[in-house]
Formats: structure tokens, C-alpha cells, sequence
């Protein structure tokens, strides 16, 4: 039978709700009575790597306790070292500071001008120049330079102007024969500057000079900065859009001009690259004394911004608190366990959304083309019951913050009745999350179906593997967007999420006889699709299953239920996942503590400020191992790399539930994980115990 564990679990991991949910399931009968709390069978959670029992500790008791460092695509650790300015800023040179209405020597500058135009065009420029330093409040028509097909030198003037006449801005435009193009210049700012037809007759000549002006020029950028300021993002107990979102109201800057290379976790202390188009560190810098649990700092100009994607991993530093086992060999036996034979790689519960309807629940029915029914989930019960009876009633009730929410409901109020329409309001990353949830739904219930039916110890026929010398290092891919929402709509940048969705179809296989007998593939190689048009599925019986709960949920893989790209399967190129993980880096550490408000380990924050650890709460080991045994004093055994802790060194005489009053036992955890890859599986590897909310919530309690 799938979904039955491999092990028997803590009593708060029965759980009779079905690991398959039929198309029923997605539908909300009741919106006042909410679904209960996703457990980890419900998305197809079920199976362990290991036979090791695991042991009692509670996660993320404070959410200190979890810390996270983003690892860059380069490899570097993303932490939090400097609220430094660059050098550029130090030494005085800010473009927000040159507010001067033209060069020091604006003579020189024409004559540079003359030598880059010609002419024609010098005598023109300086005729306009004429007129704004003569003043006056009347309108100043702009001036139209000549036809110039070259592009590159086009850019070339653009450039010039903007770095030598900062109070002036230029863009492109075209005569009315669809072919020439030339360059427009107008007064930047001031009263004197204005959008409308040209006084001086240029539509006479066929220049198009209705068009409105380019924006890229209003703001000046000096020309050996990169357009992108990189900084790093240090945020407490908020999640990354909640934290941009402060700096940004606070910096007067759009959330979606911020570019980042993927969200972390909420209840965590993290450190992320993050990067926003046109901004001087000086103005984020400022931030920092009005910034409650947010700190920026590292800052440097870079000519590319982030998107997602765009990152190697993720660092943890993880401290399980209130350890509770049958012995310290439990203990030892566990976390050697996780690093010699990994975990099964599920997409976490996090994965699944928090609210009162999960994420797959929608991407079901917007793959199924249900509209009206994927909009009732999104608002569930977050809004007035008759919403879509008076959508003025709901918006006037919704909070502010549920940015989404309100989204939807003001595109209803301009088209009623419209519910494709109202969709198409939320950000298109944030629709997409919809349906690949649904992919990554069907791809834990595939995970477990595989280990259970073909372990995990060796390769079987009909297994997709990475072919031999293959290098790529996670499995999974994204697709890329020309039209990403979550940055700027601005010609000058150019935003990219790296795909490497070719590459790796092209190295996956189908397992054949001949591998088995050559014995070139271990279990490691062993890959899952992601469900896609340019994807595999597996030469065995796997594949039934992804078919299986499709069809169950009334969906099919192979053909579209409607013409929508965003809310289809098969309009996506799909990726692959690798079934088991291991730990990289792998480290731990048993500590002692006694009080629950103190934190066991440093963020960068503590580090940056120069705070120590309390005293009291030292580890008992230095070692990267440490393999404490079940003797009636807890004497702690290190292997031969690392020294011994004398039992003297220990209050507590064992590690047993009584025993640990008024010390309490802990263990540090420290690893990396490749993107996408879920900590939060890693620890349920390691004790055996479920992941959910009101576990967690029973154990930390």
C-alpha cells in the first residue's frame, strides 16, 4: 500500500487522510470552515531514507535557531560583514550630489559635441542651451537632432549627454516612414519642462514627436557605475518580500525593482544578495537606523541584477533544542545516519503554501482552466463570504497587506465577471508558483512510490539517471520568462534567469539492462521529472503514479485543457530532481543551555556587533562528530580525529527526560544544500518526526 512508512512513527504522525486526493478534494464546500493543517502525507510526504530511529527535538523554537546564508552562484557565502559605503560614495563622488545645471565648462563640452554630431547638430544644442540658461516660464520645446542610423553611435550620444549635461534627458524617435530614427532632447526637469506637441513645427518634417517620453534618461547614472546596486539583505522573523517591502517604502522604491535570487525561509534569521536598478548605497545605507530586524550593508555597483534562480544553495545553522532520546548512541547514531545516507529530497510543506488552502489546490484547478474556482481558493476565507456579490464590500474589508488578494478584487471591479482577468492581476512568479506546486505535488508522491517499491540501495531498470560525466549539480531547472513582473519593466535592464533545462534533458537517461550490468549508476544519479513538454518519465512502474493522481484530479499531462501558456503543464519545459540528498559539509555539535530565551548561536549581526556567546552556553564539543555514548555519566566519545571530553566536564548524568533539569541538551546542526533542496526534510530525516505545524507546536510546547 503507498504512503506507509517505513518506520513507525511518533504518535503525532498517524494521520488517516488519504496520500492521494481525488478532484473533489480541491474544491472548497465551506469557506467558513477552513481544511485543516496540510500533513505530510497529504502532499505525498511518507517515506524515510533510513531504518535509524530518530530522537525528540524541537525546530525552530526561536527563530534564531535557524540561520540561513544564501551560497552565491560563485560559491562565496553570503553574510552580513559591512555597512561600509563603496569607495566611489566615500571619496565624494555621487551623482545625487551633482545637482549643478550644466559642466564646469560647458564650452568644452560643445565643442566635444561638435566632434561627435557635426554641425548641424552643435548649433543646434547650443541654441537650446541658449534658451534655458535665457529662463522664462513658458513652455521649451525640445529639440530633434539629425536622422542617425546607426544605433551604437546613437547610444554613444545618449551617453554624452547624460554625462555631461545632467539636467538634460534624451530618447529615441522615429520619422512616420517607419525607418529613420534620431535623438530628442528636452529639459530634464523644473517648470519649464513639459510633455506635448513640438512648437516649433517638427511634425510638419514627419517626425513622430507625439511619443511619449523615455523615462531612461530622468534619472542620471554616471557611466562607470554598474546600473545595479548589489547589497546584502540581513532580516529576523520576516520573510524576504516583507523585508523589501519596508525598504523599499521606506527608500521610495517599487518592491519589483528589487531583483533577488530566491525567497528565505520567515521564521529564520537570513543573509541574501539582493539587487535594485539605479539606487546609490548611500540612500539604503540610511535606512539602517530606521530598520527594525532588517540591516543592508556589503554594498557594491554591479552591470547585472539578480533573478531567480540565480544561486548555488543555501547554508543552515540549526539548533534542535530540548533533545530528548534514549540515549546519547540514539543521538550519534541519527545524525551519522543523515550524513552517511542523506534524505529523500521532498519539496517541504513550506512548498505548499500557509494559508488556509494549500498552493497545489489552485495549480490543480487553474490547470484544470476552473477560473472562477482557482479565484474562491485564492481568497478563501480571507475575504467577505459574498465577494463575488459586492467586490466593493470585500475590498473596502481586505487589509492592506494582502496585496494578492486586493489584486484579484480590484481587477473584478474593472472587469466583472472576469475571472481569467483577475488572475492575470497577480504577479506572474507568484502565478507560476501555483502550478509548479501542483508539479512538485505529484513529484513526492513519485519519490515515495520509488522508494517504497524499489528501496534505495541500488539502481533498477527503467530509473532516469544523469548520464555518466555529467556535472550538473541540482537537478532541478526553471524556465525562463521574457516578461518576469518581478523587476522593472525598463528597456536597460536586462534580466535573465539561468535555465539549464536543455543541458539536462540532454543529459538523462533511461536506465537500461546494459547499465545495470555495467553497474555504472548508483542510486544518487537517480532523478524524478518535474512534469513537463520536454521531460521523461520513468521506464517503470513510476510513471503510473504521476498519470495516476493526474487523472484522479481530473488533469492530463500530455494535452492542455485550455490555451492558457502560465496555467499549463505542457506549455512548460519541466526539470528533473534527484531523489536523495546528502548533507554537504556536514557538521554538529551537542551543547548545553539553560535558559530557552538565549541564543545558542551567533548571527551576523552578533558578529558584526561584536557579541559573544553567554558563557554558559558553550559546546561540549569543538569536533565536526561528536559521538557521545548512553553511560550513567555522559562522557562524550569523539572518534579519533577530534579530542575527549572528560565526563567531569558534565553536570548531567544522563541524557534521559528527567535528567536534563535544569540543564537542557541541544544539537547544532551546520550544512549546505543546493537550491531548492528543503532543511526542513533533512531534520524530519533526523528524528523521525513530522515537519507540521502542530507537531512542532506540540514539541515546542
Amino acid at each position: 500500500m503507498r504512503g506507509r512508512h517505513l518506520l513507525k512513527p511518533m504518535p503525532v504522525l498517524l494521520n488517516t487522510t488519504p496520500s492521494r486526493l481525488p478532484a473533489a478534494h480541491f474544491r472548497v464546500r465551506d469557506a467558513a470552515r477552513p481544511p485543516a493543517p496540510l500533513a505530510e502525507p497529504d502532499v505525498g510526504i511518507s517515506r524515510f531514507a533510513s531504518s535509524i530511529p530518530g530522537f525528540r527535538g524541537a525546530l525552530k523554537q526561536r527563530y534564531s535557531d535557524f540561520i540561513v546564508h544564501e551560497v552565491a552562484c560563485d560559491g562565496a557565502l553570503v553574510r552580513l560583514t559591512s555597512f561600509d559605503l563603496p569607495d566611489i560614495e566615500e571619496s565624494g563622488d555621487n551623482a545625487e550630489d551633482g545637482d549643478s545645471d550644466a559642466t564646469a565648462d560647458p564650452s568644452r563640452a560643445l565643442e566635444s559635441f561638435r566632434l561627435l554630431c557635426g554641425e548641424a547638430d552643435y548649433h543646434a544644442l547650443r541654441g537650446f542651451l541658449e534658451r534655458v540658461s535665457e529662463g522664462g516660464d513658458g513652455y521649451l520645446s525640445p529639440i530633434i537632432l539629425s536622422a542617425d542610423a546607426d544605433k551604437a553611435h546613437r547610444s554613444e550620444v545618449h551617453e554624452f549627454i547624460k554625462r555631461n549635461f545632467k539636467f538634460l534627458n534624451t530618447d529615441t524617435v522615429e520619422h512616420n516612414d517607419g525607418i529613420q530614427k534620431c535623438i530628442r532632447v528636452r529639459l530634464g526637469s523644473g517648470p519649464r519642462c513639459g510633455r506635448g506637441r513640438n512648437r516649433r513645427g517638427m511634425d510638419t518634417s514627419g517626425w513622430r514627436d507625439d511619443k511619449p517620453f523615455d523615462s531612461r534618461g530622468s534619472t542620471f547614472w554616471p557611466y562607470h557605475l554598474g546600473k545595479f546596486l548589489r547589497f546584502h539583505l540581513y532580516k529576523e522573523n520576516k520573510d524576504t518580500h516583507e523585508a523589501l517591502g519596508v525598504i523599499g517604502k521606506l527608500a521610495g522604491v517599487q518592491p519589483r525593482s528589487f531583483g533577488f535570487a530566491g525567497t528565505k525561509d520567515k521564521r529564520a534569521v537570513t543573509t541574501q544578495q539582493v539587487t535594485v536598478f539605479k539606487v546609490h548605497a548611500s540612500r539604503l545605507a540610511a535606512l539602517n537606523s530606521k530598520l527594525t530586524g532588517i540591516r543592508v550593508g556589503d554594498f557594491s555597483y554591479v552591470k547585472e541584477g539578480l533573478a531567480l534562480g540565480r544561486l548555488r544553495g543555501n547554508h543552515f545553522a540549526i539548533t534542535l533544542r530540548n533533545v530528548i532520546a534514549e540515549s546519547a548512541d540514539d543521538i550519534n547514531a541519527a545524525v551519522n545516519g543523515l550524513s552517511k545516507n542523506g534524505f529523500i529530497n521532498y519539496y517541504g510543506l513550506q512548498r505548499f503554501g500557509s494559508g488556509s488552502v494549500p498552493t497545489h489546490f489552485v495549480g490543480a484547478a487553474l490547470l484544470r482552466g476552473e477560473w472562477r474556482h482557482a479565484v474562491s481558493l485564492i481568497l478563501g476565507t480571507r475575504v467577505h463570504y459574498k465577494w463575488h456579490v459586492d467586490v466593493d464590500a470585500a475590498l473596502r474589508g481586505m487589509p492592506r497587506h494582502l496585496t494578492v488578494e486586493r489584486a484579484i478584487l480590484q481587477r473584478l471591479k474593472n472587469y466583472p465577471g472576469n475571472y481569467l482577468q483577475a488572475l492575470m492581476a497577480i504577479p506572474k512568479a507568484l502565478r507560476l508558483m501555483y502550478v509548479h506546486s501542483y508539479q512538485s505535488y505529484l513529484w513526492n508522491h513519485a519519490a515515495s512510490m520509488r522508494v517504497e517499491k524499489y528501496g534505495i540501495s541500488q539502481v533498477v531498470e527503467g530509473d532516469l539517471v544523469y548520464k555518466t560525466g555529467s556535472s550538473l549539480g541540482e537537478a532541478i531547472t526553471t524556465d525562463t520568462f521574457d516578461d518576469d513582473d518581478s523587476h522593472v519593466n525598463s528597456p536597460e535592464m536586462e534580466m535573465s534567469c539561468e535555465t539549464l533545462t536543455e543541458e539536462m534533458i540532454q543529459s538523462v537517461k533511461v536506465v537500461d539492462s546494459e547499465d545495470l550490468l555495467k553497474a555504472v549508476y548508483s542510486f544518487e544519479d537517480v532523478v524524478l521529472p518535474l512534469p513537463g513538454s520536454e521531460t521523461l518519465f520513468p521506464g517503470n512502474e513510476v510513471t503510473m503514479i504521476y498519470h495516476e493522481i493526474a487523472k484522479k484530479d481530473g488533469i492530463s499531462l500530455i494535452e492542455s485543457a485550455h490555451g492558457i501558456k502560465d496555467f499549463s503543464i505542457t506549455s512548460m519545459k519541466g526539470g528533473y530532481r534527484r531523489v536523495l540528498q546528502r548533507p554537504i559539509d556536514f557538521e554538529w555539535d551537542l551543547m548545553t543551555y539553560t535558559d530557552d530565551n538565549t541564543p545558542l548561536v551567533p548571527t551576523d549581526l552578533d558578529v558584526l556587533s561584536e557579541t559573544q556567546l553567554s558563557e554558559t552556553n558553550e559546546p561540549l564539543s569543538d569536533g565536526t562528530c561528536s559521538c557521545p555514548s548512553s553511560d550513567s555519566r555522559l562522557q562524550v566519545l569523539l572518534d579519533t580525529s577530534g579530542p575527549t571530553i572528560e565526563a567531569s566536564s558534565v553536570e548531567t548524568k544522563s541524557i534521559g527526560i528527567s535528567d536534563l533539569s535544569p540543564e537542557k541538551l541541544a544539537v547544532k546542526l551546520e550544512f549546505t544544500l543546493p537550491a531548492s533542496s528543503y532543511a526542513t526534510m533533512a531534520i524530519r530525516e533526523l528524528t523521525k518526526t513530522s515537519t507540521s505545524v502542530a507537531c512542532q507546536k506540540t514539541l515546542n510546547g
